[in-house]
């Protein structure tokens, strides 16, 4: 199972895709949402692990993007936003 990693942490990326690694499944990393758009919009991916707040294009953007382009991969939403609110 291939994945993606969108997260502009690079110490917590790393944590993520090895715990996905040990797993057995495929790590990919993005560092930005317009990286992270690219390779989902490019790429098989059987799902994503998406930081919402992310430079260039902020998570949720890219998330709205692959919907409007028919991706239709399971996404897991890691976000720091204070409430649900939010």
């Amino acid at each position: 199972m291939r994945v993606l990693v969108v997260e502009d942490h690079a110490a917590l990326a790393r944590q993520v895709s090895d715990a996905l690694a040990e797993a057995g499944f495929v790590a990919d990393q993005a560092m930005d949402g317009e990286e992270g758009h690219f390779l989902g919009d490019t790429e098989p991916y059987d799902a994503v692990v998406l930081d919402l707040g992310l430079p260039r294009i902020d998570g949720l953007t890219v998330l709205k993007r692959w919907r409007a382009a028919g991706r239709d991969m399971p996404v897991l939403i890691r976000t720091a936003r204070d409430g649900w609110s939010d």
